[in-house]
């Protein structure tokens, strides 16, 4: 993939390794007023990371690599009224894997993160992938969970399970992660909501972790975010869908916004990088206020893609 010149400062490229996870088959909680069932199915994509520096510029730091899934519910019932909006809520996990960490440790950390989904209500959709290559945070591997509400996601912070897995399989194979949620909004149809259908069954999933300066929190910031959601009008052939927000995790303050685009297709995500709206929005809507981005992306295979 070319570094697009125009935002991304010169950064060199590393090679990279990646490995394959699977999906599954599970009957979650549905939303009230809406009936689902979800088919999942096994399939992999590959990640890119893209770190900021403390100016506020975008730089490439890696190449395309194998290990990353998304899935999510479906349903055939749409939403007449398009123009309605639900709040979701946003959950995303940095890790810094240690050196060490083997590729079938690996496999089964990441494996049962996965699983989350299966064992606990009010998971919408997950996806995850490994960094494989080297940038200035050493996050290795990007979560990103999609809740119905706030109570869904306080109780994913203090259910048994998931601190199971964060004890006995996550943990002892890293050194560190932070966490960012924020509450957005989505159309009220069943396909946004929960990430399926013909549009959502490929394309390039980016996670935008930021940090502005404190004195432009509120107006300047809220206008920079904003300004995202500008963009998916002007680009509604290369964007699917935005989301994004302020931090609400009082555990963890050094970023204070977050966001996930999802792309069409790699060809897409590329043509956005490139634009001049884009580069044009970031230099003066984002990189004066900003103090640290770091973003993640990685291609989505189709999960689940049939209608039940």
């Amino acid at each position: 993939m070319r570094i697009p010149a125009n935002i991304l400062s010169s950064c060199g490229a590393l090679p990279v390794n990646g490995c394959l996870h699977r999906g599954a088959i599970f009957e979650p909680r549905p939303l009230p007023g809406i009936s689902l069932r979800l088919k999942a199915t096994r399939g992999w994509s590959c990640g890119v990371s893209i770190l900021g520096d403390s100016g506020g510029k975008l730089c490439n730091w890696g190449k395309k690599v194998t290990g990353a899934r998304a899935s999510a519910f479906e349903d055939g019932n749409m939403g007449a009224d398009v123009r309605r909006k639900r709040k979701v809520v946003e959950h995303i996990c940095l890790l810094k894997a240690k050196e060490d960490l083997s590729e079938d440790q690996e496999k089964v950390m990441l494996d049962y993160i996965y699983t989350i989904q299966y064992y606990m209500r009010g998971v919408v959709a997950i996806s995850l992938g490994r960094i494989c290559d080297q940038n200035p945070e050493c996050y290795t591997h990007a979560i990103f969970m999609r809740f119905q509400t706030k109570d869904d996601l306080a109780n994913f912070y203090k259910n048994s399970f998931y601190l199971g897995i964060l004890k006995e399989h996550v943990m002892p194979y890293c050194h560190g992660l932070i966490n960012l949620d924020y509450e957005s909004e989505v159309e009220d149809d069943i396909l946004p909501i929960f990430r399926k259908g013909e549009e959502f069954n490929y394309g390039v999933e980016l996670v935008l972790v930021l940090s502005f300066i404190r004195s432009s929190l509120g107006e300047a910031a809220e206008d920079a975010m904003t300004s995202l959601d500008n963009l998916a009008v002007v680009f509604p052939s290369l964007i699917v869908q935005i989301t994004k927000g302020p931090n609400m995790n009082t555990d963890s303050t050094e970023y204070t916004h977050g966001g996930v685009i999802r792309f069409r297709s790699s060809d897409a995500f590329e043509m956005f990088l490139n634009s001049p709206q884009f580069n044009t929005m970031w230099r003066s809507k984002f990189q004066p206020i900003i103090v640290k981005a770091v973003s993640v992306h990685f291609p989505v295979d189709p999960i689940g893609t049939e209608l039940m």
